[in-house]
C-alpha cells in the first residue's frame, strides 16, 4: 500500500541533533577533540570579551563553524539546513542561523587574536597523537597554514 504524502509545516520535536548523528560517525571524534581544545582555550576566550554589552555569537560555535565553504553566506545557508553542520557547531534545530555580517565580524576577532590558529593546532595535535592524520595536514601546519575564510 502506498503511503500518504502527509506534510506538516511545524511541530514540536523532542529529538536533538545529538540523537540524529550516528554513534560511529567520523565527526564525533573530531568534535570531541574540538571540545577539548575549546575547554583549554576558555580562559583566553573569556579575556577577549567584555563583561557587559550585547551577547555575541559564542566563540566556541564560531570556531567549530570554520568549514571549507567558499563564502560566509553559503556557510550560513549550509548550517541552516544541514543537520550534521548544526550538530557539529552545537546548534539546536530551532536555533536561528546568524546574520552573515555578525558572523564575519565575530569570526575576524578570533582570527586577528590568533585564537583560531591555536584552536586548530590543538585539534591537529590531538588527531596526530591518535594517529588520525595524514602527512598532508601536518606539512601544511608546519608551513604556517592558517584557518580562515575559504
Amino acid at each position: 500500500m502506498r503511503g500518504h504524502d502527509h506534510q506538516q509545516s511545524s511541530m514540536f520535536s523532542y529529538l536533538s541533533p545529538e540523537h540524529r548523528v550516528r554513534k560511529d560517525h567520523p565527526l564525533r571524534a573530531i568534535r570531541t577533540m574540538a571540545d577539548q581544545a575549546l575547554a583549554a582555550l576558555s580562559d583566553r576566550l573569556d579575556a577577549m570579551y567584555a563583561a557587559t554589552g550585547r551577547p555575541s555569537i559564542p566563540p566556541e560555535k564560531l570556531l567549530r563553524a570554520q568549514y571549507s565553504v567558499r563564502s560566509e553566506r553559503l556557510l550560513m545557508e549550509e548550517i541552516d539546513y544541514r543537520l550534521l553542520y548544526r550538530w557539529f557547531v552545537g546548534m539546536n534545530l530551532d536555533e536561528p542561523v546568524w546574520d552573515v555580517t555578525v558572523f564575519t565580524k565575530n569570526r575576524d576577532r578570533l582570527l586577528d587574536g590568533d585564537v583560531a590558529r591555536e584552536f586548530l593546532s590543538e585539534v591537529v595535535k590531538q588527531a596526530q597523537e591518535q594517529d588520525l592524520t595524514s602527512d598532508n595536514i601536518s606539512q601544511r601546519m608546519a608551513h604556517g597554514w592558517k584557518p580562515g575564510p575559504a
